[in-house]
Formats: C-alpha cells, sequence, structure tokens
C-alpha cells in the first residue's frame, strides 16, 4: 500500500468488531435483507459467494455456502473463484477502498456481482456536528472521533475505477430515535463501530465534553417528542465483473431505460429518512 496513508487503527478495529451485540446490529439486518431482496430481482443464480469484511450472522444466513473472508489489505480470496461477492460494512474504514474492490473483481468470474454495504456521508452527522461544536467549545482545538465517510456521488466513480461493469450506486438513509447520547454510544459500541482512528486521541474524554456535546444535540437535532435523531445512510454499490456476453453501453443520451430502474433502486434516494426505532 505503497502511498496510502493509513486510515484505521486497525487492531482497535478489530477489536471493536469482536464485542459487537447482536441487539445493536439491526442496521446489519436491514442491509442483509436489503441485499437478499436484490438479488432476487436479479434473473441469476449465485452458486460461489463470498463474504468479506464484518459479516454478521444475518449475512451469513442469507449464504450458507459461502466463503468468510476478513477485510484486510490483501483479500484471501482466489483469482476467477466466486460468482458473487458481498462487501459487508467496511469499505468506509478501508485505507485503500479502490483496492478492496479491485481484489473483489479479480475473485469475481466474468459476469460474476459485486455488492458493497457501507456506511456514507450523511451518516451520524449530527453527532459529529454536536462532537465538533463542543470540543472546540471547550479546548479550542478538534480531534477526529468519527471515521470520514465518503459522499455516494463519488462511490460511484470508484466502481468505475475498480474495473467494474455496469456501476449502480444508491443510497437508503434511515432515522434511529435514541433517549440520549448515552443510547447512541451503547448502539455504536455495538455495532463495532466506535473510534479507530490511527489518529485518534487516546486520553479518555472529559465528562465535560459529552455533557456539552448533549446540550447542543438536543438544541439542534431533537424531535418533537425529546428524542435525539440520528441519520444512517446505508451506501450500496453494484457492479459486475466485465464479459463479453454482458450488454455493451449505448451511446450517451440514447438510453431508452435506466440500469437502476432494471434493478429496482433509486440511486438518488430522496425524500425523508426512514424511523427504525427508539430507544
Amino acid at each position: 500500500m505503497t502511498g496510502i496513508k493509513k486510515l484505521n487503527d486497525r487492531p482497535a478495529l478489530l477489536r471493536n468488531r469482536a464485542r459487537t451485540q447482536p441487539e445493536a446490529l439491526f442496521l446489519h439486518r436491514e442491509a442483509a435483507d436489503e441485499i437478499a431482496e436484490r438479488l432476487d430481482e436479479v434473473n441469476k443464480s449465485f452458486t460461489k459467494p463470498a463474504l468479506v469484511g464484518h459479516v454478521t450472522t444475518d449475512l451469513v444466513a442469507c449464504f450458507p455456502d459461502s466463503v468468510t473472508v476478513s477485510d484486510d489489505e490483501r483479500l484471501s480470496l482466489r483469482p476467477s473463484s466466486h460468482d458473487l461477492v458481498v462487501h459487508a460494512f467496511a469499505l468506509h474504514w478501508a485505507d485503500d477502498p479502490i483496492g478492496q474492490m479491485v481484489q473483489s473483481r479479480l475473485a469475481l468470474v466474468p459476469d460474476g456481482l459485486f455488492i458493497g454495504v457501507m456506511f456514507g456521508g450523511e451518516t451520524l452527522n449530527e453527532l459529529r456536528t454536536s462532537l465538533a461544536e463542543a470540543e472546540i467549545k471547550l479546548t479550542g482545538g478538534l480531534s477526529p472521533r468519527v471515521v470520514p465517510m465518503a459522499d455516494m456521488r463519488d462511490l460511484g466513480g470508484l466502481l468505475q475505477r475498480a474495473g467494474f461493469a455496469l456501476p449502480v450506486a444508491d443510497s437508503r438513509k434511515l432515522t434511529v430515535r435514541y433517549l440520549n447520547m448515552r443510547a447512541l454510544m451503547h448502539d455504536l459500541r455495538g455495532m463495532g463501530e466506535t473510534n479507530a482512528l490511527i489518529e485518534r486521541r487516546r486520553a479518555i474524554p472529559t465528562r465535560a465534553l459529552f455533557s456539552e456535546a448533549e446540550e447542543i444535540y438536543a438544541a439542534h437535532f431533537a424531535d418533537r417528542d425529546g428524542y435525539l435523531r440520528a441519520t444512517f445512510e446505508l451506501v450500496y454499490l453494484t457492479g459486475w465483473s466485465p464479459s463479453d456476453t454482458q450488454q455493451k453501453p449505448l451511446q450517451p443520451g440514447s438510453a431508452q431505460a435506466r440500469l437502476a430502474d432494471a434493478l429496482g433502486v433509486d440511486e438518488s434516494r430522496t425524500g425523508d429518512p426512514v424511523t427504525l426505532r427508539k430507544r
């Protein structure tokens, strides 16, 4: 990975994932169901799937005959050995997301399908804003506390750079309502999504920081019932391993239908986020 800046503290990230709690993995269950529904819409059978990354039991249940590998710098996948690769909840932590996608493509047979799901740029925007404002107010500085997440518009381009054919990127925003910030942090720990940035401040944050952040959060991001709203954006990336049998792209402006329509997805997903639950 010469020339690529290290983003995450890999041992810390793996420790966080090892402490996941089933009740906090509701977004992972949502994603597993969504992926299964999307595959039902594809007129193709997949018999050699591989699962990469933060793979939960719900995803394994969808693909009981799958090979499961960690999202290491070098993926333990043999070339041209799978007809489906699902990269789950790991690309937003990757130091080299394009490298992860390229390796996934190389592991696919011709006309094999790649599906990635990751947290997108709108995720936890309320928490990030509140923590940043509180830290600046109390210390005059700012330290990285939430992993930076890419905008969906940029992620579609990554699929093309990784060499996938017929790339599609779309997202779904979900709002989760929390009684307080402590409940939100509890879920993030249970998801394995707490701070594992290599440049994070190692000192234990002061109680005053979280107290101030919660006041800011409540002032700007509470709903009418007083619950704190937390946005999670799930980005889905879909691409095919190139094959001579695939339909070739039309000239710009000559298309009669959109690929996203054929796949049953909405690339923009505008409108109000879906509210999942409250605590």
